[in-house]
């Protein structure tokens, strides 16, 4: 079988038959007009959101989108809750709530194994799906609209709840760097699934990530800096060619030992509220510096303004 063939038969698909080389220039863009906004992860607790709203005023840039309690929103109590939505909202800024039962919180311990940990973190049995769904509604009650998942048949049993009416028409799902997604036939899956942005895998070079553009209409989410356990990618200086080729873009902003597993962990229960907070101000200084490398470089970009209309920002 020629390659050729298969070009075509991917092209007809809808596919790109290659990475794409030219680094073709995106024509999408998102609603307000904006090429990139900024989001910054591990926002587990209100008084981190406190301190990156602070950073943010101080610094005059935009935070668009936080994707918090990683740790599992199940760890948090409807005070706090409650007072994390009103921040959000009086803030503008997009919330992406982490439920908290996933397979890790399960007695098997397949996932925990090194083959086993290769067949992704999925959801096992009816009652787990009962469990994360119950406390996505939770949150939904609570005035949260966007929500962070991994799973494939989680995603599309949301999205038939939603077109049911379980769960309001406004409500948002973002696929997780943990699916492991890394094509542009993967987007295209998610996409007809119901989501509503989805992570790519954090170390694609830019032309796999712009063939990934060019079969997939979702915005993209994308590391630009990311936890030593994952491989501790800074790409900085990519930031304007993925700007130019990926827009629309969130740039995610996520460093440190490591995210939610393994030595060093931040989005755990037990790490201090103060070093949090910290590193929340470091991250925002972050995106003020991608900002302006950006619009050095490249300025044709525009980056979205502070609550944009279509953000999932809380309804509390």
């Amino acid at each position: 079988m020629k390659m050729d063939r298969v070009s075509a038969a991917m092209a007809r698909a809808g596919i790109p038959p290659r990475d794409a080389y030219d680094l073709p220039t995106s024509s999408a863009r998102f609603p307000d007009g904006a090429w990139y906004r900024m989001e910054v992860s591990g926002v587990e607790r209100p008084e981190v959101l406190e301190a990156l709203v602070d950073e943010a005023d101080r610094r005059r840039v935009p935070i668009h989108r936080l994707i918090s309690t990683v740790m599992g929103a199940t760890l948090l109590d409807k005070d706090e809750l409650r007072r994390f939505a009103r921040l959000a909202a009086d803030a503008r800024m997009e919330v992406i709530i982490t439920p908290g039962p996933r397979s890790a919180w399960d007695t098997g311990r397949q996932v925990a194994t090194p083959e086993g940990a290769l067949s992704g973190l999925r959801f096992r049995g009816s009652d787990q799906l009962r469990y994360v769904i119950t406390d996505i509604m939770r949150a939904i009650e609570l005035g949260f609209r966007g929500f962070l998942v991994i799973d494939e048949g989680l995603l599309w049993l949301l999205n038939e709840l939603k077109q049911r009416g379980d769960i309001p028409a406004d409500v948002v799902f973002k696929v997780s760097i943990y699916a492991g997604h890394a094509s542009a036939a993967g987007g295209h899956v998610l996409e007809m699934l119901g989501a509503g942005t989805f992570n790519p895998v954090a170390d694609l070079s830019l032309p796999q990530l712009a063939s990934i553009r060019q079969g997939t209409n979702l915005p993209l989410d994308l590391h630009i800096y990311l936890a030593e356990s994952f491989g501790g990618y800074n790409r900085f200086y990519d930031a304007p060619e993925m700007a130019r080729c990926c827009a629309p873009c969130y740039f995610k902003i996520e460093p440190g030992p490591a995210c939610a597993a393994g030595p060093g962990a931040l989005y755990k229960p037990w790490t201090s509220v103060e070093a949090l907070a910290a590193l929340a101000r470091e991250k925002v200084k972050y995106a003020q510096i991608i900002h302006e490398l950006i619009q050095e470089n490249y300025p044709e970009a525009q980056l979205s303004e502070r609550g944009a209309k279509d953000l999932a920002i809380p309804k509390p």
